[in-house]
């Protein structure tokens, strides 16, 4: 499952932990998941997990889609 967190040093960025591909990071706008890129240099202290429902406008896959029927 795709965890979601807000990076307090970067706040126009959302960043996200998808497994099996890692921490990507992405702008928090309209279908900014689509301009995603590998985070790095990312400091825990800063991150702080929000929920998912919080990037559906930005085009963050939808739980019950990432599943295969």
């Amino acid at each position: 499952m795709i965890k979601l967190y807000r990076d307090a040093q970067h706040p126009l960025n959302l960043v996200a932990y998808v497994p099996d591909s890692g921490w990507v990071a992405f702008p928090a706008i309209e279908n900014g998941w689509a301009l995603r890129t590998r985070a790095r240099g990312l400091d825990p202290l800063y991150l702080r997990e929000v929920p998912l429902n919080k990037g559906f406008g930005s085009g963050v896959p939808q739980t019950e889609f990432l599943k295969v029927a």
